[in-house]
């Protein structure tokens, strides 16, 4: 069975709060924990790229996520990923051929009680194994193809842009 890649780069999924006046940083990966909590029985391996706020990402950085997620043996990739710009990396990286790309984070982070990040975590599992080579993004409980889905902070999901 094939490997999949975890490449974490940040985001809610890891933030770690000291205070209630919001001090942040964005800690260590949680997703092997999460995986193995999950008794996931998947090959996995995980690259640890950088600890950024989606917000905070550039150009360069973006390419940085394309150069790493090319140079990776496996097929499968799982890239864990702040969710205000999530969707534009996931149109840089549809540049990369022959591999299906997943990214996935969460809304609160997944050291919080209450997290969407197990949920998405698997929900990215599953996807990055059954979909096509492409680029999704695994969120509110669907995936949806790069291209096709925003942000809706008003109601904090992702949906499909409607045309």
């Amino acid at each position: 069975m094939e490997s999949i890649t975890f490449i974490s780069t940040g985001g809610t999924i890891d933030k770690v709060y000291f205070d209630a006046l919001s001090e942040y940083e964005i800690g260590e990966s949680v997703v092997s924990h999460i995986l193995d909590d999950a008794r996931v029985t998947v090959p996995h391996e995980f690259v640890a790229l950088m600890r950024k706020d989606s917000q905070e990402l550039t150009d360069t950085d973006r390419q940085l996520i394309v150069a790493k997620v090319s140079a990776q043996p496996s097929r499968m990739i799982i890239v864990t990923h702040g969710t205000d710009t999530m969707a534009h990396t996931a149109e840089v990286l549809r540049s990369v051929q022959d591999k299906t790309i997943v990214l996935t984070g969460s809304l609160t982070p997944a050291r919080f009680h209450t997290t969407d990040a197990v949920f998405n975590i698997g929900l990215a599992v599953g996807a990055v194994q059954s979909k096509a080579a492409g680029v999704y993004i695994a969120m509110s409980g669907q995936v949806f193809a790069a291209g096709t889905v925003r942000k809706n902070r008003e109601r904090n999901c992702f949906e499909s842009i409607q045309s």
